[in-house]
C-alpha cells in the first residue's frame, strides 16, 4: 500500500547550489565591458539577488533577458537553467544546462546540475555519466561520489553503489555526506541495522545537517523502533531550512505518529499532503468548501477516494461513519476509482457513488495533478467535500474508533457461485495468496518476497491454494508450482486487476487470505474475508497494534529481522497448518 511512503534522502542528489551563485557573481564582476556582455551580467546579478530572496519566477525572467541579450553568455544560460529547474520545468532546465556546457566546456558545476536534472527525468543512465565526468574534474569533491552512488542504487547496482561511495570515504572520512549516502545505499537493500551506523557517523560530522537525521529515522522506523524514530524526525525538522525538506519531514512525522497510534495527533499532522506545495499534491476540483468537521446532519457531503488502490480501500472503512453522520435527511457522495463504483455503491446503496476522472495539465513542464468529480455538479453540488483520509481526524482518533468490521458488500449471487466453482476444484479449506504488489522497483522490492520464498506455505497439507495475484504473474506460477510440484488454483475468466467487484466475491469466497500488503489484501479484508498480511516490519497502518484495525480481522505477520522471509515464511505455513486443522475440526 502506497499511504505515505516517504523515502529516504528525499532529495539524494546534490547540486553545487549557493557555491555556484556565488562563483557566477564573481564571474560576473570580472565580465568584459563589451556592450552585449555587461547588459547581461548585469541582469544575472539582479536575477540572482531575486533567487536568495525566494523570487524563482521573476530570476527566470531576468536570467532569460540576460541570455537574449548575450546569447554566448554562459554563465546567463546557468542562471536560467536553474530557475527553471527549480520551477520544476526539467526537460527545458536540461537544455539550457546543455546550452550553457556548450558555452563553457570547463565549468563542472554544470556537469553536476546537468546529472541530476536528468536524474529527476528518470534518464538514470545519462545522469551516472554525467556524475562520472564531474568526477574527473573535481575528484576531491564529495558531491559527484555522493550523486553517483545514489543514482546507481536506483539503477539497481548497490553493490557498485557501495563500493563508490566507501572509496570516497577513505579519501575524504570527514565528509558526512558521504557516509549518509552509503547508509542510505546500505539501508534501500534492507539492511537499515547497518545503516544505522553510518548515519549516526554523519551525524558526529556535522550534527547541523538535517538529512541524516531524517533517514535515520525512516531506518529505524524499518526496524519497528517507532519511538527512536520520532525523536529524529524531530531532531531533523529542528535542523532544516529548505521548505522541501520541511514539508517532507513533517509529513514522515505524521506517519511516524500514526503508526504508533497517536492518531489524534497523527491524522492532524498527515493534513500536510493536502499543502499545494506538497510533491504529491492533488487538487480536486470541486466547488465546496472542504468539511472541517462540522455537523453533517442534513447535509450533502463528497467523500474523494485517494492514492493507490489499496490505501483507497482501506480508508473507505470510515465511509460507514459519514454515511450515519449525514442522516436520512442529508446525503453521502461518495467518488472512488471507477473500479470500485459498483462494489461501494451496493455497499451505501443511499449514497450517490461516481468514478473520478483524473487529469495532468502541463504547463511547459510543470505538471498538475487535479481530480475531477463529474457527478458532483449543478444539482448535486456539496454542501462539503473531504478528501478520504482526511476524515480520519475528525472519525478515528483512538483505536477504539475503529469497528473491526466489514464495510464493503459483494454481490451474493456471484459470491455463491465462485464458491461452487472453488468446491468443484476440492473439498477446501480454500486459501488466497497474493505475494507482491504489481509496482515494483528497485526501492520496492525489499518490501515483498518472492513467491519461490512461499514453497514451505504451499506445501501444507489440507489445503487448497487459489491466486489473487494481479497483474502479469502466470509464467512465474507456472514455474514455481512445476519445479515444487505445489498448485495454486486460477479461475479463467476473471480479472483481478481491473474487476475488483469480482475478486471482491472470490475473496469472500475463501476461507481464508494471505497476503503481502496490497490492493488485494485489503479487497478480501473489506469484505469480511480473515486476511494475514505479511510484512517486512512494523508498519504504519498497524496503528500501534498486531493486526490492521481498519478490518475486521487482519492479524499482521512479520519477520524479527526486516524483510527475513526465510524466518517469517515457514512460520506463516505453521499457524496455516493450525488454521486448517482447526476448520476441519469444526
Amino acid at each position: 500500500m502506497a499511504f505515505g511512503r516517504s523515502g529516504l534522502d528525499i532529495t539524494a542528489g546534490m547540486g553545487a547550489g549557493e557555491a555556484v551563485l556565488a562563483r557566477i557573481e564573481t564571474s560576473e564582476e570580472e565580465a568584459t565591458a563589451a556592450a552585449d556582455r555587461l547588459k547581461s551580467a548585469d541582469l544575472v546579478r539582479r536575477a540572482i539577488k531575486l533567487w536568495r530572496r525566494g523570487e524563482v519566477v521573476r530570476a527566470a525572467q531576468l536570467a532569460l533577458r540576460a541570455t537574449e541579450a548575450d546569447p554566448n553568455h554562459g554563465a546567463a544560460f546557468h542562471m536560467l537553467a536553474l530557475a527553471l529547474e527549480k520551477m520544476g520545468h526539467l526537460h527545458k532546465a536540461l537544455v539550457t544546462y546543455e546550452r550553457a556546457f556548450a558555452l563553457d566546456p570547463e565549468d563542472a558545476d554544470l556537469l553536476l546540475n546537468l546529472g541530476l536534472t536528468a536524474w529527476g527525468l528518470k534518464m538514470h543512465a545519462a545522469a551516472a555519466d554525467m556524475f562520472r565526468q564531474y568526477i574527473e574534474k573535481r575528484p576531491d569533491s564529495p558531491l559527484g561520489y555522493n550523486n553517483l552512488g545514489s543514482v546507481l542504487c536506483d539503477l539497481g547496482d548497490a553493490n557498485t553503489a557501495i563500493e563508490i561511495l566507501r572509496t570516497a570515504i577513505y579519501r575524504m572520512p570527514q565528509e558526512a555526506v558521504l557516509w549518509n549516502s552509503l547508509a542510505t545505499v546500505l539501508s534501500e537493500q534492507g539492511r537499515a541495522e547497518e545503516a544505522l551506523i553510518f548515519y549516526k557517523e554523519a551525524i558526529a560530522l556535522d550534527p547541523g545537517y538535517s538529512r541524516p537525521w531524517h533517514n535515520l529515522a525512516f531506518a529505524l522506523s524499518h526496524l519497528g523502533r517507532l519511538e527512536e524514530s520520532l525523536e529524529a524526525y524531530d531532531e531533523a525538522l529542528a535542523r532544516a531550512v529548505d521548505l522541501v525538506d520541511l514539508r517532507e519531514g513533517r509529513h514522515s512525522r505524521s506517519i511516524c505518529l500514526i503508526g504508533m497510534g497517536r492518531l489524534d495527533e497523527g491524522f492532524r499532522e498527515y493534513e500536510i499532503r493536502n499543502d499545494p506545495s506538497f510533491r504529491s499534491y492533488v487538487r480536486y476540483m470541486v466547488d465546496a468548501p472542504t468539511w472541517q468537521g462540522e455537523a453533517l446532519d442534513g447535509k450533502r457531503l463528497l467523500v474523494i477516494g485517494e492514492q493507490g488502490l489499496g490505501d483507497e480501500i482501506m480508508f473507505a472503512s470510515v465511509l460507514p461513519d459519514l454515511y450515519r453522520a449525514v442522516g436520512r435527511r442529508g446525503q453521502l457522495m461518495i467518488a472512488v476509482d471507477p473500479r470500485l463504483v459498483s462494489l461501494v455503491q451496493r455497499s451505501f446503496p443511499k449514497a450517490i457513488v461516481g468514478g473520478y476522472e483524473d487529469r495532468r495539465f502541463v504547463d511547459g513542464e510543470d505538471r498538475k495533478e487535479f481530480r475531477y468529480i463529474p457527478f458532483a455538479t449543478a444539482d448535486q453540488r456539496p454542501d462539503y467535500y473531504i478528501p478520504m483520509a482526511s476524515a480520519l481526524q475528525f472519525t478515528r482518533t483512538r483505536i477504539e474508533d475503529f469497528p473491526k468490521a466489514s464495510f464493503l458488500t459483494p454481490e451474493p449471487a456471484r459470491v455463491a457461485q465462485l464458491r461452487a466453482r472453488l468446491l468443484s476444484l476440492g473439498t477446501g479449506p480454500f486459501v488466497g495468496i497474493c505475494w507482491r504488489s504489481m509496482l515494483q522497483d528497485v526501492k520496492r522490492n525489499k518490501y515483498f518476497s518472492a513467491l519461490e520464498q512461499w514453497v514451505p506455505i504451499l506445501r501444507t497439507q489440507g489445503v487448497e491454494f487459489v491466486n489473487l495475484q494481479y497483474g502479469a504473474c502466470e509464467d512465474e506460477l507456472t514455474e514455481v508450482c512445476a519445479r515444487h510440484k505445489v498448485t495454486v488454483h486460477r479461475l479463467q475468466g476473471l480479472d483481478l486487476k481491473s474487476d475488483i467487484d469480482g475478486a471482491a466475491a472470490l475473496s469472500a469466497a475463501l476461507d481464508l487470505v494471505i497476503s503481502a500488503p496490497t490492493a488485494a489484501a485489503a479487497t478480501a479484508a473489506s469484505v469480511g474475508t480473515e486476511t494475514w498480511i505479511l510484512t517486512a516490519g512494523r508498519t504504519w497502518p498497524q496503528l500501534g497494534t498486531p493486526c490492521y484495525p481498519w478490518y475486521r480481522a487482519a492479524p499482521v505477520f512479520h519477520p524479527r529481522n526486516f524483510a527475513d522471509w526465510d524466518q517469517l515464511l515457514p512460520e506463516v505455513a505453521a499457524a496455516l497448518s493450525g488454521f486448517a486443522a482447526r476448520l476441519s475440526a469444526a
